[in-house]
């Protein structure tokens, strides 16, 4: 009985042990969240707002400036994307939108797991379906005509450098609203052949205009492939080698992208492909980029880097898109760009 009864008071103890620490590891986690959101001297200013997605001459994006407006959605004009912010009561993990649709993607981290989930929205913003989400979100994507969603989440791993890890790509059509939970249901034709593997990923669609064609990134087998897809079709057909997160030019005959520069790291250089002549031209940011680009025009692509002496943070800088100039600040402090 003694022997009983140490046992059960060593399994209390145990269970006491761990709530406790889930709860330390929960207020810690709040107790960041809290100093994150708290205004710092020389951020940019924030101002609470009405913000619609059929607001022209906007630039629209995820507001990383310290303060109560953290992770919100915002935006700016784009004129003059380093004045005053106007932020929404959204906030997301990562964000896009087009012609009046948004796409939201929400991570809140809980005891056991954290809850991950994409909102669909109208043009004010409020969500009209929401979709679990399988793990972490990483690219979101909406298309000109704002008829299809896609979004990309890591299932395990936190990065596309991680040794071990797996995406889950999925496309909604916004008229219909019937999900494709994963683009690995999709038929397959590499080098002219249709091809069948264990290890398949995706990640980074981007969408052309004729509400059909989308362009993404394969995975397989150690190598990493440029897709054209049809979402009509179901099919996917490798293009080119080496290029990861897409974006497709808004006159749909370029995209930019990022092209690892060593193999096995996690650094990328960002370049241009023609898709007609397949020349990719080198862009001239020289930092690793982590992202998928944004088009902000025809000339001109934007993307996040690492802030400096921010954990976590990220600035919008942009670039010419022929390779040519310098590239500069556009918004400090901000993510998930979006020209509306």
């Amino acid at each position: 009985m003694t022997s009983l009864r140490r046992r059960l008071l060593v399994l209390v103890g145990a269970v006491l042990l761990l709530a406790g620490l889930g709860t330390g590891v929960v207020l810690h986690a709040a107790a960041r969240a809290d100093r994150a959101n708290e205004p710092h001297s020389g951020e940019p200013a924030v101002t609470a707002g009405k913000l619609t997605l059929g607001q022209k001459g906007r630039l629209a994006f995820l507001n990383a400036a310290a303060g109560p407006h953290r992770t919100a959605v915002a935006s700016v004009p784009s004129t003059d994307p380093r004045g005053g912010r106007t932020a929404s009561s959204l906030r997301c993990a990562r964000f896009y939108a087009a012609a009046g649709t948004g796409i939201c993607l929400q991570s809140n981290p809980g005891v056991l797991r954290q809850s991950n989930r994409a909102l669909l929205l109208d043009a004010d913003l409020r969500t009209r379906r929401t979709f679990p989400l399988a793990g972490t979100p990483s690219r979101a994507r909406v298309s000109p005509s704002g008829r299809f969603v896609a979004w990309t989440v890591f299932v395990s791993g936190e990065s596309y450098s991680s040794a071990f890890f797996s995406t889950r790509t999925s496309i909604l059509d916004t008229l219909t609203l019937r999900l494709t939970p994963s683009l690995e249901t999709f038929a397959i034709v590499r080098d002219g052949r249709p091809y069948h593997a264990s290890d398949i990923n995706f990640w980074g669609v981007t969408f052309s205009a004729d509400d059909d064609t989308f362009y993404a990134t394969l995975n397989t087998a150690g190598k990493t492939y440029l897709v054209r897809g049809s979402v009509s079709r179901r099919t996917v057909t490798t293009l080119a080698e080496n290029v990861e997160c897409p974006s497709l030019s808004p006159d749909g005959t370029r995209v930019a992208f990022k092209k690892r520069v060593l193999s096995r790291t996690d650094l990328w250089h960002e370049y241009v492909l023609d898709l007609r002549t397949l020349h990719e031209t080198p862009l001239a940011e020289r930092h690793s980029v982590d992202d998928q680009a944004t088009w902000l025009d025809d000339r001109t692509v934007a993307y996040a880097l690492p802030a400096n002496g921010k954990v976590g943070g990220s600035d919008l800088w942009s670039v010419s898109a022929d390779g040519t100039g310098t590239p500069r600040l556009l918004i400090a402090d901000a993510s998930s760009p979006a020209p509306l």
